[in-house]
């Protein structure tokens, strides 16, 4: 599916680039694994080639598919609700583990709302970090453009 050189997303990490394939021998049988570099901090992931979809590594979104992003960061008709927030932040996880950029959205523009009502536990904040984060990097991977200018984006949406 992946080649040398391809960017991908890899689920609650981020955008990285496939530096190699490798072919290792586990358990008396040979396995290929794609070896992957997390653009954001230089860490290593080996992915099993046959477990793609299973952990959900997938390309990046197309150009074309960033105004649809971006009308989910816009829509401001929804009920953030009263729950504690250990339960939201689990949800919240859930949603940023499935690697799916729509759902890292909401979470973040749900995360920016909830925080005009109240102050936001120490994880939320560390969250509404990361899906800002992970949006960027893949965004402006998409649209070709500097990271600085999705951050002005971003913060545009949301003034």
């Amino acid at each position: 599916m992946f080649k040398i050189g391809d960017l991908a997303v890899y689920p609650a990490h981020g955008v990285g680039v496939i530096e190699r394939i490798e072919t290792k021998e586990i358990s008396g049988s040979s396995q290929d694994f794609y070896v992957m570099r997390i653009l954001e901090n230089d860490m290593i992931i080996m992915i099993p080639t046959q477990n793609v979809d299973s952990v959900g590594l997938r390309e990046i979104i197309e150009q074309s598919e960033v105004p649809k992003l971006y009308s989910v960061l816009k829509k401001r008709d929804i009920v953030v609700d009263n729950q504690t927030w250990n339960r939201r932040y689990r949800e919240y996880m859930e949603k940023i583990k499935t690697g799916s950029v729509f759902e890292v959205a909401e979470v973040y523009r749900d995360l920016l709302m909830l925080k005009l009502e109240k102050d936001l536990s120490f994880g939320e904040r560390k969250m509404l970090d990361t899906a800002r984060n992970l949006l960027v990097k893949e965004i402006s991977l998409a649209k070709n453009v500097e990271e600085e200018q999705i951050r002005e984006d971003l913060d545009r949406i949301f003034s």
